[in-house]
């Protein structure tokens, strides 16, 4: 089978709206140096997720942007649809098995740490298991794929937390999935390393 039709890597972005996106963020640098970092962060994704092999899908908070950092000639476009972000998360996955993934894997568009080989060591993994994770430092997750369905993952989480990992962990056992690095989304001003990159958007 072919990897480019088979492997879905959906990517997760808020719409970079001023005053709307990276709020934590900008409580303590204001949304406009917010919105700058945001907006480098998607551009870091789109690089990073063009050099891997698979359907990619761009999955917006609400409007589909086309004249963005997300190329349409290497990337497909949707609009996420659900009441949490659990909800928007599963039926985004749904959309892609119907679509004929055999592995869909979802990442968000704030890790500056993401990089191809990480994804595709997310992909490798998934033929081994059913699951994988990326745990976040914060108690989320940066990264979650699978090779079938699992709809209870996504349901009576507290969103944007610090139990969603281990909630995650409890939905799945007996069976543990396979876990990625722990890496650290950029949510708080603490979180913008290395400072060679972030500081001329923050200065």
């Amino acid at each position: 089978m072919n990897p480019s039709s088979t492997n879905h890597l959906i990517i997760f972005c808020k719409n970079p709206v001023l005053g709307q996106c990276k709020t934590r963020l900008a409580a303590t640098i204001g949304a406009e140096k917010a919105l700058a970092v945001y907006q480098f962060l998607l551009e870091h994704t789109a690089k990073v997720t063009t050099q891997v092999t698979a359907k990619r899908i761009v999955f917006y908070s609400h409007q589909i942007l086309q004249n963005d950092h997300f190329d349409p000639a290497h990337f497909h476009k949707d609009h996420q649809r659900g009441a949490d972000l659990g909800e928007r998360m599963a039926n985004a996955l749904k959309t892609s098995f119907a679509q004929g993934a055999k592995k869909a894997i979802i990442i968000g568009s704030d890790l500056y740490d993401i990089n191809p080989e990480l994804i595709d060591q997310a992909f490798t993994a998934l033929d081994h298991y059913k699951t994988v994770i990326g745990p976040a430092k914060d108690g989320g997750y940066y990264l979650i794929g699978m090779t079938q369905m699992n709809s209870e993952l996504f349901k009576n989480k507290n969103w944007s937390s610090s139990s969603v990992f281990n909630d995650t962990l409890i939905n799945l056992k007996p069976k543990l999935p396979f876990l990625l690095t722990e890496k650290n989304d950029i949510d708080e001003l603490e979180d913008l390393h290395p400072e060679a990159i972030f500081k001329p958007l923050i200065s």
